[in-house]
């Protein structure tokens, strides 16, 4: 047990963390007096273009555009002004706060270019919500979304070129926030660097649109109640490799992760999940589990929600499920289709299932998965804006 002169004196004690989230978040929000101004943006143009890559092999997240967008806080002078400059490496502290206590978090989004080479965003500000929500889990400083976007939206300007002339491939959006306290105690950073970079992505599975197979154990847990499962925390997912190394062991690709005693159906791999279904009730139902704080808030996952509710087509709900309530559907055939939904491969359908050493087979509707290819093109027509809508914004 460590004594009292082992714990370091820069540590945080209950009466420093007294009106803690009263001090940082004084509104439970974004302070925007404070934050950064996309009007002070400094901009460092590269005197080194890169080529830019084959678009027909794009392998995700491997390469990077010419520039990134760095802006640098610290609890005594607050935010700097935004700078984008040529892509380089990170200098980092070695006692980075980041890299010793996992104070860190990240964003995914996408730009497209619709066919007018006008570039587009899918629902930037659903991704802000989100981050803002992390970065208040992980005890980083609030910053004006808006402002953010408008930074994103100039960083991406000057790397347009980059953004692929294609219907399949995109320019992947990677924004990043760290705490780089300089030391060792274990409290809130006093200083901390949010960054963006940017990469021209294709398919996000080698096997394209075809049904992914997948582990169901309970042997791992991706997230739990209390913790940060509806954060988009490093963590999560680093946490989660070890697991998939052992879902390709299994023969399958992916993790379905389980929580519970009763083996609750939570997320596939990084992706949220939904079930298309005839429920106990006999009604059609396409199910998706709750945001109980287990389950990460998809953008892609509350945008099915919000297009199937408008289609009213058939019962749309969050509503817990079990691996037993999936297996007693499959027995009876009430199973329609099964997929996974997320910013990287939109929609992506599922095939097989490996559970306590039997292969469940999902069966997919007549001419393959219907919902699943259906709400694909609903959705990508309206990222790359071939169908109007306020949801696609243009840089």
């Amino acid at each position: 047990m460590a004594s009292a002169s082992d714990i370091p004196a820069s540590a945080a004690s209950p009466q420093s963390l007294k009106g803690f989230h009263k001090d940082v978040f004084p509104n439970g929000t974004e302070d925007s007096v404070h934050s950064f101004k996309a009007a002070d943006l400094i901009i460092e143009r590269s005197q080194t273009p890169k080529a830019r890559p084959d678009q027909t092999n794009l392998v995700f997240g491997t390469v990077f555009t010419d520039h990134m967008l760095t802006i640098e806080w610290t609890s005594t002078g607050g935010w700097e002004e935004p700078h984008i400059k040529p892509f380089d490496n990170l200098s980092l502290h070695p006692a980075c706060s980041a890299m010793h206590y996992a104070v860190q978090l990240f964003e995914g989004m996408k730009a497209y270019r619709d066919a007018d080479d006008k570039v587009r965003l899918f629902r930037p500000m659903l991704n802000m919500n989100r981050m803002a929500k992390s970065a208040q889990r992980a005890c980083l400083p609030a910053f004006d979304k808006a402002e953010l976007v408008e930074c994103i939206k100039k960083l991406i300007q000057l790397d347009q070129e980059w953004v692929p002339k294609s219907n399949s491939a995109s320019l992947y959006i990677r924004p990043t926030f760290l705490g780089t306290e300089p030391s060792l105690g274990v409290k809130k950073p006093s200083r901390a660097l949010l960054y963006v970079i940017l990469s021209p992505v294709g398919s996000y599975f080698s096997t394209g649109a075809k049904p992914v197979s997948l582990w169901a154990d309970s042997k791992y847990v991706r997230a739990w109640k209390g913790g940060t499962g509806d954060c988009k925390m490093g963590g999560n997912y680093g946490a989660s490799i070890y697991a998939q190394y052992e879902a390709v062991d299994y023969g399958c690709q992916q993790v379905l992760w389980l929580y519970g005693d009763d083996h609750q159906i939570t997320e596939v791999g990084t992706m949220n999940v939904f079930l298309f279904w005839t429920n106990e009730e006999g009604e059609e139902e396409l199910s998706t589990p709750p945001l109980d704080g287990v389950i990460l808030p998809g953008i892609t996952r509350q945008s099915i929600l919000e297009l199937t509710r408008k289609w009213g087509e058939f019962k749309v709900c969050e509503r817990h499920l079990t691996m037993a309530d999936l297996c007693c559907a499959l027995k009876e055939r009430r199973v329609k289709e099964m997929f996974g939904s997320g910013t990287a491969c939109v929609v992506s359908p599922v095939g097989r299932i490996l559970y306590q050493g039997e292969n469940l087979h999902i069966p997919c509707q007549e001419d393959g998965p219907q919902l699943a290819s259906r709400l694909m093109k609903e959705l990508t027509d309206i990222q790359y804006g071939r169908t109007p809508s306020d949801w696609s914004v243009i840089v």
